[in-house]
């Protein structure tokens, strides 16, 4: 099945979604740890507090981070979890080359390390991995079902999946509040840090023509978890999602 985000390139520029979303993320990567603290109001790290305390109970000892960008969810994975690794992947080296800074300078290089990947082909064996993590990347896949099966063959039986997304509000006024910020202040702000014109434009339209809540739940079934679940986070700007193989 194609969903209408897959349809969506930054650049419109005629290469394949995959090769037009690196490069975006390799020309905003200076500018996106700034922009996602600022444009969220600092609610991004409440978020992945969030995703990270569902992981808990299951005391996860190997984590692969997917679209890891510049590592946060990486490192708070590292730091709350206590895992055994860490790995992050993602298609941007720009991203990672930031992440791997972080890393460095959290003192976490012996738990934590990065690998350009593309989550349709992943070089790791079946099971290789106890839990899967993302946060704000799954929007951004150019074939949703093929990387989620993926994700699904790479984590062990009874393996955990916790993800977060951004999501459109369905509730009036914070529906209508979102829609004026999204299509305002986001963008022109977004601009003027990252000196990308069309990057925050594109990720606004994946947000709000990407599958969320019941529909992802089945997405996921589909893809070979037995169990899927999902909560709305702030007046559902955001939403996380939990599944089990």
């Amino acid at each position: 099945m194609t969903y209408k985000q897959e349809r969506i390139t930054p650049y419109h520029n005629g290469q394949e979604k995959s090769k037009q979303v690196e490069a975006m993320f390799d020309n905003i990567a200076h500018s996106y740890d700034l922009l996602n603290h600022r444009l969220s109001f600092g609610i991004d790290y409440l978020w992945r507090n969030t995703a990270i305390r569902q992981l808990m109970p299951y005391k996860p000892a190997s984590i692969l981070d997917i679209a890891t960008g510049t590592g946060d969810f990486a490192i708070m994975s590292a730091k709350k979890l206590h895992p055994e690794k860490v790995v992050g992947i993602d298609i941007s080296e720009g991203m990672m080359r930031i992440g791997a800074e972080k890393v460095k300078e959290a003192g976490l290089g012996n738990i934590i390390s990065f690998k350009k990947e593309d989550c349709e082909h992943m070089s790791y064996n079946d099971g290789s991995f106890d839990a899967i993590t993302t946060a704000f990347g799954i929007r951004n896949f150019q074939n949703l079902d093929a990387c989620l099966k993926e994700m699904c063959r790479v984590l062990r039986t009874g393996g955990q999946l916790s993800i977060l997304e951004l999501s459109r509000p369905i509730h009036f006024p914070m529906k209508q509040l979102f829609w004026i910020y999204s299509h305002t202040l986001l963008p022109l702000y977004g601009k003027l840090i990252s000196k990308d014109n069309e990057a925050y434009k594109y990720l606004i339209s994946t947000i709000e023509s990407f599958p969320q809540g019941e529909e992802m739940v089945g997405i996921f079934k589909k893809a070979g978890f037995s169990e899927a679940k999902f909560k709305r986070l702030t007046f559902g700007i955001c939403t996380c999602y939990f599944a089990i193989k």
